[in-house]
This record gives structure tokens, sequence and C-alpha cells, in this order.
């Protein structure tokens, strides 16, 4: 048998509703065994009446106290779709140091979890391919010395009628070869970064945390490849939400969310989408979206869990409300909705997205009625 999605929400939340309906139930029958005890003209009144479909409380019915009614979607931030996310920080703000030649470790400078600046020295290596790198430099640069005063020495000879232009060829020769090699050996130093003779330092590239250490002193580094420090900006960090695939296509870019720590789910952070995976995961289901927050005080921590509320657009077609509104009635959702002070009327609603605490309200219902949000169970024959 294939069902749809709302079948399939409904069947999930309909234990937890019949379980809630019980609890209640208990409460209904001490309500009316209380009444029966009283014993006065006011204790034997009904506890509510029904008459053409409208369901009156009574003044006297100690209902009226367990009843609570309010505007439908009139609790702030009731709407909305909660989903799993993740703290990740900004790839593109991730520097993993490693070291240009082997070398030896002589001095450690930073800590696991420590702040760093940007251009503090983190590590210093002494390696003899760094001191060769700095000789070859020194040596090219006097061979292009060399070359130069033999070449302008050529000129002068040639230009008085002395020489031969083979002469002159062969010092130009000479000149264009030795600046060849001073610049491949002024890229290569360059490019070894900070190093003075034999001498490497690693520096922090940009201001973080260091997350990952992986040498000390004392040690042999061989490996160029091999990832020694990491050093991460966590002043803007993302908050990556997995979205099922129902939802994925709803959500956009610039859409408002709600971020909550799971660590502090009391103060959310208000947000924007930033960005939109453009594939679904194959095994999860799941698009990735993610969140830019600003953390100039470290609140976010890179692998905190969090949790992501998509809120609606305040259109009059979202409107949202509580589970505890909602009331099963065979295989439909109802809601009551006041007509008049304690007079209710039963009302079939059509449900869109769902979340632990409230229901979108698709269909059944109109930007401002009051609906019974606590007690309508009581009501509920």
């Amino acid at each position: 048998m294939i069902c749809n999605h709302s079948q399939i929400r409904a069947r999930t939340l309909l234990p937890q509703r019949l379980a809630f309906r019980c609890a209640v139930f208990g409460a209904l029958i001490g309500l009316a065994a209380c009444g029966r005890g009283g014993g006065g003209p006011e204790a034997a009144g009904p506890m509510f009446t029904l008459s053409g479909g409208e369901i009156a409380v009574p003044a006297q019915s100690p209902l009226r106290s367990r009843l609570l009614v309010q505007p439908v979607g009139g609790q702030e931030n009731i709407g909305g779709m909660d989903v799993p996310a993740m703290i990740e920080a900004d790839p593109s703000r991730v520097a993993n140091l490693v070291a240009p030649l082997a070398g030896k470790v002589v001095s450690v400078n930073a800590r696991l979890g420590g702040m760093v600046h940007s251009g503090q020295v983190l590590a210093t290596l002494v390696s003899g391919d760094a001191a060769g790198a700095q000789g070859d430099l020194i040596k090219a640069r006097d061979a292009w010395d060399l070359a130069t005063r033999q070449l302008e020495r050529a000129r002068k000879v040639r230009s008085v009628g002395g020489g031969a232009d083979k002469d002159l060829e062969a010092a130009q020769s000479a000149y264009n070869q030795a600046k060849a090699e001073f610049e491949r050996a002024t890229a290569r130093k360059t490019s070894l970064g900070s190093t003075s003779g034999a001498q490497i330092t690693l520096t922090a590239p940009r201001s973080g945390v260091v997350t990952a250490v992986n040498l000390a002193e004392g040690t042999y580094v061989s490996d160029p490849t091999a990832v020694l420090l990491t050093v991460t900006a966590t002043d803007r960090v993302y908050a990556s939400a997995l979205l099922p695939e129902a939802q994925a296509s709803k959500a956009h870019v610039g859409q408002a969310v709600d971020v909550r720590l799971t660590s502090d789910p009391d103060h959310p952070v208000h947000a924007k989408i930033t960005e939109l995976g453009g594939v679904l995961d194959a095994e999860t289901r799941r698009r990735k979206a993610r969140i830019a927050l600003d953390n100039p005080n470290g609140q976010f921590l890179p692998n905190m869990y969090a949790s992501v509320r998509l809120l609606d657009q305040g259109t009059q077609s979202s409107l949202w409300a509580p589970q505890s509104a909602l009331l099963m009635n065979n295989d439909a959702v109802s809601v009551l909705v006041e007509v008049r002070p304690f007079v209710f009327v039963r009302r079939t609603v059509v449900l869109g997205d769902e979340t632990a605490d409230a229901a979108q309200i698709v269909q059944g219902l109109r930007p401002g009625e009051r609906i019974v949000v606590r007690g309508g169970v009581l009501l509920n024959d």
C-alpha cells in the first residue's frame, strides 16, 4: 500500500497524540468525579454541552480553568521546521602548514587550542636543503653580476671596432643563462617561505586557533606533504544543516533561520541561509544548507551540535498551531475554534510541515482565529 507524506507523518505522531489523550482522559474522569461528589446545585451541572455542532462550556464548569485559547499562529516563532546541524569552520580559512624541506624540529611555539596571530612564529626547523637553496641563490647572484660586467665590457670593445661578433654573442648568452639561473634560485628561495640560511620558520598565515599539532622538538621531518600544524580562523563559521529530501526544494538562499546550539537552546541566533548544496546526498537523501555566522566572541566552536529552524515567510497561507491544539478523530485532524466566549466548533484541518512542538496549517484556518491550544482533548468526545 502506498501512503503519502501526510499519512506517514500522521501515523508517526499518532502514538504520541494517543498517549496524551489517555493521560488527559484520567484528568477528565477526576473532574467528573469531583463534580458528582460536590452535592450542590452547581456540582450537578454539565461540564460542557453539545448543541447544533457547538460545544459550550458553562460558567460553573471546572473545564474553564483547564482551557487555553489563543489566536492561531499567535505565539512568537511557533512556525518553522527544525533540522539537525553542525558548526563548521570556513574551509577557505583553514590553513595547513607543511615543511617545504626535510629537516629537524628545533622548537615548537604553538599549543593545541591556543590562539595565534598572523605572522606569529609557530615552529622552527634546521635543514641542510634550506642551506643549499640559500647557497644556490648566492652563487647565482654572483654569476649574474659577473656575466653583466663581461657583457658590458664586450659591448664597449665591439663599439670601438675591436673584438669579434662571436665574442659579443658569447657574452650575451652567458648573461642570459646567468640571469635565468638567478631567477630560478630566487623563486626557489621564495617558495620555501621564511628561511634564513639553514633555518626554516613556520609562521601563522592568519589569526585563529591551532587545531592540529603533529610535530615535536627533536623529531625529524622527512615528508614535505605531511601537515605539521593547522590554524583555523573562527571569527566566522558556518552552521551546516541537512535538509530532508521532502523539504529540500522549499528552502532558498536568503531565507530567515534561527540557529540554536544543543548546549544553549534558549538563545537562538537569527541568520539567513548563505549557500545551498547543488546536489542531494545519495546515501542520506539530504541537501546541505550553510548559514554564515559571525563569531567574534568564539561562541560557536567547530564540531558543536546545533539545530536550525527554517522560519516561514509570514504569508497568510503559512499558519502554525501547537501540537497540543490538534485533535485526532479517526483519520482526520481537527481543532476547536472559538466562535463566542467558551463556545467552540470543531473544524478539520490539513497539515503541512511539522516539528515536535508545532504543525503548519495548510487548510482549515484563517489568520486571527482563536483556537483551543491546551485542554481541547477534554472536549474531544
